[in-house]
């Protein structure tokens, strides 16, 4: 048995989000991987959490065991313009306990099984370079680089770039 035979995926749902900021809070005060420089208040990820039902082109994803989540996936609107509907803005985060044990791809294949025939033309996904693994699991479900911002973020004293990736839906 591995790993990840137990995993279960499903939509994430209120009595996660305690969890789900923790795993978050981990990129954000250790990482360049996500721009905030401080972990977002509690108010405002439960408006992010409830902006993302567990159906529709806007959801989040969590792999849990044991019933306690080890990561997600999601996939929020890409911009707030009214003609972007059509298209996403995917990312994952896991435990850092958990990386490189197939979670990720598992919760990446599921969330896009989830969206096809929703109506969605592109997935977007931006990369805080460096970051190879992230690059990797991208490229592996059919993302392309379209894009570097070059040192488009300040943080930990210095300047990271983005790179922007996409996928047809």
């Amino acid at each position: 048995m591995t790993a990840t035979d137990l995993i279960t995926i499903r939509a994430a749902d209120p009595g996660d989000l305690a969890r789900l900021d923790e795993i978050y809070a981990h990129y954000v005060r250790l990482t360049p991987v996500s721009f905030d420089l401080e972990p977002p208040a509690a108010a405002a990820r439960a408006a992010w959490l409830a902006e993302h039902p567990a159906s529709g082109p806007h959801r989040i994803l969590i792999a849990a065991r044991a019933g306690t989540p080890v990561g997600y996936a999601s996939s929020s609107r890409f911009r707030d313009r009214s003609a972007y509907r059509s298209s996403v803005e995917t990312s994952v985060y896991l435990d850092p306990a958990w990386v490189g044990r197939g979670i990720g791809a598992g919760l990446y294949q599921s969330l896009f099984d989830g969206l096809a025939g929703l109506g969605l033309h592109r997935a977007y996904a931006a990369v805080t370079l460096p970051n190879p693994a992230s690059v990797a699991l991208h490229r592996r479900f059919g993302f392309r680089e379209i894009g570097v911002l070059d040192e488009a973020g300040h943080k930990f004293g210095r300047y990271w770039s983005v790179l922007w990736l996409e996928k047809p839906l």
